[in-house]
């Protein structure tokens, strides 16, 4: 489904408040981890993104009516995390899911499976989705070493077995680390269950141990809050209110609010949550670095090319194997803008905004991406008629980003 914008002169509020659903990566953390505990982890305030939607009715659902065939569809936490989870289960599976799905690599998560004492195969392409899981484990060791820079989700979904295993783990990082901010929030998470833990160098040991009756009380989405940001930076004099956001997040992305500061976006802390609005102050284009929060890219880039304001970017590594090739998406939609996104030395990125402009009317290619939609939504704020394909790739998650926008004063019209 497709969706227009237009944005009429004078039509956006200037102030509004916004309640996000709760964040994604620590709901999917929390799912895991609740069936881990056999019912002594509760769970409030879960997300209703699409992706944990899916997490949650394939372990509540599929998984205890023991279904031999489980669909992840796009989501792919979801298939990291059921990957070490089910490995454990005792019982033989299948976990398939999108086309795009089955183009993304799992193997390096399989192998450090396998080692541990898991049997996993793949049904079509080796190292990638669709795997069978037959549900035979008998643990060989309690280490394993795996690479730290390819994603942060094959360390999480290892760690948040760990304590479930007859030896416990002792998991070596290979090289450096990215997105450490999501391996902190899955440790602090098991820290809230009652799971301890030692991280001592590149290891970090959990030792075989029990859960603890806990409840996880799932704090509203940073990534989500990005979108807001952008609107914020594109806007005149816009505020938004953004209730339950924590100063000391563990979400990564949290990031966003010192990022958008260099964007003259101030973020200010309440016991309520946070309010973001203009500044103002001149906006100096510098070196930025995603590799903590890469999920927040896209957001940053596009609303710089917007600005016209030519920051350059590192730590995007992580992108190319996303829901899309996020790096070319960026590139072949910024090109619209006549703005060019070009690694100008290994793993930098720049902008280049000497010929930007801002057409009457633009689409705006998603590429199966809910990222994509959002990050560039904002741009109704330049553009009369934004026409955003395949919109509704928003709900994985953030269902109801449009819903939101609307009530900011953002017409949207959908076709």
């Amino acid at each position: 489904m497709s969706l227009s914008f237009l944005v009429k002169k004078g039509s956006l509020k200037t102030e509004e408040e916004i309640r996000l659903t709760g964040s994604k990566s620590e709901s999917n953390r929390a799912l895991i981890l609740a069936a881990l505990s056999n019912g002594k982890v509760k769970i409030n305030n879960l997300s209703i993104a699409a992706d944990t939607v899916t997490l949650n009715h394939i372990i509540n659902q599929q998984i205890k009516n023991n279904q031999t065939v489980v669909d992840v569809g796009p989501a792919g936490t979801a298939m990291r995390f059921l990957t070490a989870y089910l490995a454990l289960r005792g019982k033989a599976v299948e976990i398939t899911g999108t086309e795009r799905m089955k183009q993304r690599p799992i193997g390096i998560l399989v192998d450090a499976l396998r080692d541990l004492g898991a049997a996993i195969s793949y049904k079509e392409k080796d190292g990638y989705p669709p795997i069978l899981v037959d549900g035979k484990f008998e643990q060989k060791t309690n280490h394993i070493a795996v690479p730290g820079n390819i994603s942060s989700q094959f360390l999480t979904a290892l760690l948040l077995i760990g304590s479930s295993l007859p030896q416990g783990l002792e998991l070596e990082i290979v090289n450096e680390l990215t997105s450490k901010p999501y391996v902190d929030m899955s440790l602090a998470m098991l820290a809230q269950c009652g799971i301890s833990y030692a991280w001592n160098g590149q290891t970090i040991t959990i030792e075989a141990q029990e859960f603890a009756d806990s409840t996880l009380t799932i704090e509203p989405d940073w990534s989500a809050a990005s979108y807001w940001y952008s609107v914020v930076a594109l806007s005149e004099n816009t505020k938004v209110n953004l209730p339950n956001l924590r100063e000391n997040s563990l979400q990564g992305d949290s990031a966003i609010a010192e990022i958008m500061a260099l964007f003259g976006v101030k973020t200010t802390y309440t016991t309520q949550g946070i309010t973001i609005e203009k500044a103002g102050g001149e906006i100096n284009p510098q070196l930025l670095d995603f590799k903590k929060c890469p999920d927040l890219a896209q957001t940053v880039v596009v609303c710089a090319a917007a600005l016209g304001k030519e920051f350059s970017f590192t730590g995007l590594e992580t992108l190319k194997i996303k829901e899309t090739d996020r790096i070319l998406a960026l590139q072949t939609e910024l090109a619209k803008l006549g703005v060019t996104f070009l690694e100008t030395e290994a793993g930098v990125y720049q902008l280049n905004c000497e010929k930007l402009l801002f057409p009457k009317s633009m689409d705006v290619a998603t590429y199966e991406d809910h990222r994509m939609a959002m990050a560039f939504a904002p741009l109704a704020l330049r553009i009369d008629e934004l026409v955003v394909e395949e919109a509704m790739v928003v709900e994985k998650s953030y269902p109801h980003f449009w819903e939101d926008l609307e009530k900011i004063g953002i017409e949207v019209k959908r076709g």
